[in-house]
């Protein structure tokens, strides 16, 4: 899908975003904290609906925390999580939606595996407005609203214009069912230009690495709404490029998406094209 760019915002309404991306900063230091102490310790699904996608009390709990904090300071807003409501999206009040993963990266998350995160976004129809990604075994914080930037631990963030592929990383994730068609192919395609790719298990924190210049690329055939939302903010704003399935600049797409920093979107993409056409 095409993406106009968005109308400039009011006063009123930059107020709004200033006080969003001030609570959502301070929800992902809480949840930051809870997810360190109970990593490894909260109880696994007896049976989960996907090896890559659990549900945990943790998650709940933090889920039901934001919700209760969000509805008391951004009243008329919905919010919509992984763990409630995950079927019905829509818009509140002034077109605004919050979107929240409260544990990115579950399996990691109850296993111990230091590799999860925090997601939080509040949007508007032409995707996100504010996102904040708590990162807590790297004790990080990733910030951004639209036009004000990407900043990490309060530090400003911002993508070379251009870098080469070689000698690179480039993040996927598994499907809920497993490995996506075309993946091992895509995998081969950047082998060939001397890149590596890896499956981490957190959407959320691997369009984070893109933004942060940590990677060159991400590819993800297929997520929620919770998973992304944030991170994408984040790369938005760091000068990284979001496009669809079919190659178009989009902010939020919903039938697949890549991640890429300045300079190597065209191959990157290129990766992902020539796997899925192969079929």
């Amino acid at each position: 899908m095409s993406v106009s760019p968005p109308p400039k915002t009011g006063r009123a309404e930059q107020a709004l975003i200033s006080r969003a991306l001030e609570t959502a900063g301070r929800l992902a230091n809480e949840a930051a904290d809870v997810i360190t102490a109970t990593a490894g310790h909260d109880t696994p699904p007896s049976e989960p609906d996907s090896p890559f996608d659990w549900v945990t009390d943790v998650g709940r709990t933090l889920e039901r925390h934001t919700r209760r904090i969000l509805a008391e300071h951004f009243p008329g807003i919905p919010v919509y999580g992984e763990e409630f409501d995950a079927a019905a999206l829509g818009e509140g009040q002034g077109g605004f939606r919050w979107v929240v993963d409260p544990v990115d990266g579950t399996a990691n998350y109850v296993a111990g595996v230091p590799w999860c995160a925090y997601s939080l976004a509040m949007l508007d129809a032409q995707g996100p407005v504010v996102g904040v990604v708590a990162d807590p075994y790297r004790a990080q914080i990733y910030a951004a609203a639209r036009d004000r930037g990407m900043r990490a631990n309060g530090k400003p963030v911002r993508l070379t214009e251009s870098r080469s592929p070689r000698a690179s990383i480039v993040c996927t994730e598994f499907t809920r069912c497993g490995p996506w068609r075309g993946m091992d192919r895509f995998i081969a395609n950047a082998a060939a230009d001397h890149v590596g790719v890896r499956v981490l298990g957190s959407p959320a924190l691997a369009i984070t690495q893109v933004a942060l210049g940590q990677a060159v690329a991400a590819v993800l055939p297929s997520y929620g709404e919770w998973d992304v939302a944030g991170a994408l903010a984040l790369a938005v704003e760091s000068g990284a490029n979001v496009l669809d399935s079919y190659g178009r600049p989009a902010s939020l797409p919903h039938d697949g998406l890549l991640v890429a920093a300045p300079g190597v979107t065209e191959t990157a993409f290129g990766w992902w094209w020539y796997a899925s056409e192969a079929d």
